[in-house]
């Protein structure tokens, strides 16, 4: 049985910085795409950023290039997002999805597994 649990999520100041985590179990880490999505009320579910399996290879949304970093450590099942200088905008559910492919897929579809989410919200 796959668990994907997300966890960091908070209330921050615009400007300030928060770290979500995402523990995986139930499949073998490293075989696995990584992603970050993440869904403001009345929006869809948009891909913020996704690492590959060695973790050669990271992709960021246009919006948060510059400002957040995904990382992950296969020894451990964890995959982190590293969110600075945030802004209101960034306000939503932030979403952590596995996808069993080498490269990232940009689609919601193509991921297999997902966590039930952590709630980032960014005052002005």
């Amino acid at each position: 049985q796959v668990q994907v649990v997300e966890s960091g999520g908070g209330l921050v100041q615009a400007g300030e910085s928060l770290r979500l985590s995402c523990t995986v179990s139930g499949l073998t880490f490293g075989d696995f795409a990584m992603g970050w999505f993440r869904q403001a009320p009345g929006t869809g579910r948009d891909r913020v950023s996704c690492i590959n399996g060695n973790g050669a290879y990271t992709v960021y949304a246009d919006s948060v290039k510059g400002r957040f970093t995904i990382s992950r450590d296969n020894a451990k099942n964890t995959l982190y997002l590293r969110m600075n200088s945030l802004k209101p905008e960034d306000t939503a559910i932030y979403y952590c999805a596995a996808a069993r492919y080498f490269v990232c897929p940009r689609e919601a579809s193509e991921y297999s597994y997902w966590g039930q989410g952590t709630q980032v919200t960014v005052s002005a």
